[in-house]
C-alpha cells in the first residue's frame, strides 16, 4: 500500500516543475516552441497506443495463441489511442502558429494552393474528430470487450473479434496515414514522400511492441505473469527484432530515393535535418534506434529473457521519440535547438504517461482468462 502512494508523489515534484517549465516556454520562447514540443508529446503517446491497438488487432486476424497470456498489456496500453483526445484538441490549436498551409499567402503558392482542398483548418479538425471517435469504437470493441470476457467467459467474444479485428486493421491503416500527413508531413506542404505513411507505420508498430514488452517485464517482476515463459517472451522479443530492421529499412529507402531522384520539392526536407546538429542527432539516432538493439537482440537469449529484453525496449521508445523530434523540431528553423524547454516537456509528459500506464495495468485481470483459447496458449512451446 504504502507503495503505490509514494509512487505518485514521487512523480508529482518533477511534473509540476515540468509543468512550470512549459509555461514558461510558451511566455519566453512564444506559441511555437510550445506547440512543435507538444505535438512531438502528442505524437509519441498516440502512437505508442496505436501500436498496441495493431497488436491486438492483429493478434486476432491471424488467430494468434501463442500471444493470448499476454494480449492484456496492449489491451490495456491500447487506451492511451483513446486518452490522448484532449492533447490532440490544444493540438489544433497549432495549426495558424506551425502550420504554413493556414496562412493567407499559401493561396499564392500554386503548388500549396493545389492542396488546400485537403488541407484547411476545418477539413482537418474534422478528420481529427473522426480519428479519434474510430480509434474510441476500435478501443472498446477489441479490447474493453476482451476484459468483460474476463467475467462473462463468453467464447462468443473471441468469435466476434476475429470477425471484426480485419476491418480494425483497416481502419488503423487508413487513420495512421492520415494522422501522418496530417500532423507531421503538413507542416512543410510543399515535400511529398509516397512511402511516410508506411515509414510512420514502422515507427508505431515498433513502439507498440516496445510498450508491450515493458509492460509484461512489470508484470513478471511482479509475480503477475506466472504461466509466462521462454518460448512466450521470445516471440515478442523476435518481433521487436524483425521491425527493428524493417524500420531501418524503410527509413533508408525514403532517403536514399529522394537523394537519388534529387528532386528540388523533396531534397529539402532532409537538407535541413541532416545539417549541422541534426546531422549529430541522425547518427545518434542510427545507433540507438538500429545498430545497438540489432547487436543485442540478435541473441536468442536475449530475446527471450524478459529481464534483459526490457532495456532494448525502452531503448527503443526512447529512439521512437527522438525519431518524432527530429521530423518536428527543425520547422522551428535554422539556430533553435533543444534546450531546457524541452526538458521541461519531457519532465511533465514522461511522469504523467508512467502514472497512467500504471493505473492502466489494474484494468481487467492481467490475463484474458475468459478467452477460452488461454489454455492452449499457456502450453505454447516453440
Amino acid at each position: 500500500m504504502s507503495d503505490r502512494r509514494s509512487f505518485p508523489a514521487a512523480l508529482a515534484v518533477p511534473a509540476l516543475l515540468g509543468l512550470a517549465g512549459m509555461a514558461a516556454t510558451a511566455f519566453h520562447f512564444g506559441a511555437a516552441r510550445f506547440f512543435a514540443n507538444w505535438i512531438v508529446w502528442f505524437l509519441f503517446l498516440l502512437t505508442i497506443g496505436l501500436g498496441c491497438l495493431f497488436i491486438v488487432a492483429l493478434e486476432h486476424t491471424v488467430r494468434s495463441h501463442w500471444s493470448v497470456p499476454i494480449r492484456r498489456i496492449p489491451e490495456r496500453m491500447s487506451g492511451l489511442a483513446v486518452w490522448v483526445a484532449p492533447l490532440a484538441l490544444v493540438a489544433l490549436f497549432s495549426l495558424p502558429v506551425l502550420y504554413p498551409w493556414t496562412q493567407p499567402e499559401a493561396a499564392h503558392d500554386a503548388m500549396v494552393a493545389g492542396k488546400l482542398g485537403w488541407l484547411n483548418i476545418p477539413f482537418f479538425s474534422a478528420r481529427t474528430a473522426v480519428s479519434l471517435v474510430l480509434w474510441g469504437f476500435c478501443y472498446a470493441l477489441l479490447c474493453l470487450g476482451s476484459m468483460k470476457q474476463d467475467a462473462s467467459k463468453d467464447p462468443a467474444f473471441t468469435v466476434k473479434a476475429r470477425k471484426w479485428a480485419p476491418l480494425v486493421l483497416v481502419i488503423f491503416g487508413f487513420t495512421l496515414t492520415n494522422a501522418a500527413f496530417d500532423w507531421i508531413s503538413s507542416l512543410e506542404p510543399l515535400w511529398y514522400s509516397d512511402i511516410f505513411g508506411v515509414y510512420v507505420f514502422a515507427g508505431t508498430f515498433l513502439a507498440g511492441i516496445a510498450g508491450t514488452a515493458l509492460g509484461v517485464a512489470y508484470l513478471v517482476k511482479r509475480g503477475r505473469l506466472p504461466g509466462v515463459t521462454f518460448d512466450h517472451v521470445y516471440n515478442l522479443g523476435g518481433f521487436l527484432f524483425a521491425f527493428i530492421v524493417f524500420w531501418s529499412y524503410i527509413a533508408f529507402a525514403q532517403y536514399m530515393l529522394q537523394w537519388y531522384a534529387n528532386m528540388p520539392e523533396e531534397v529539402f526536407w532532409y537538407q535541413k535535418r541532416i545539417e549541422g546538429f541534426w546531422l549529430v542527432f541522425v547518427w545518434v539516432m542510427a545507433a540507438l534506434h538500429f545498430v545497438i538493439p540489432f547487436l543485442f537482440l540478435v541473441s536468442r537469449r536475449v530475446k527471450g529473457s524478459i529481464r534483459l529484453l526490457a532495456p532494448m525496449a525502452g531503448l527503443i521508445l526512447a529512439a521512437h521519440f527522438l525519431d518524432l523530434f527530429w521530423m518536428v523540431f527543425p520547422v522551428l528553423g535554422e539556430g533553435v535547438l533543444p534546450s531546457w524547454p524541452e526538458i521541461s516537456f519531457a519532465l511533465f509528459f514522461v511522469p504523467a504517461g508512467l502514472l497512467w500506464a500504471r493505473r492502466a495495468m489494474e484494468r481487467g485481470e492481467d490475463m484474458p482468462v475468459g478467452d477460452p483459447l488461454l489454455e492452449k496458449a499457456l502450453a505454447f512451446k516453440l
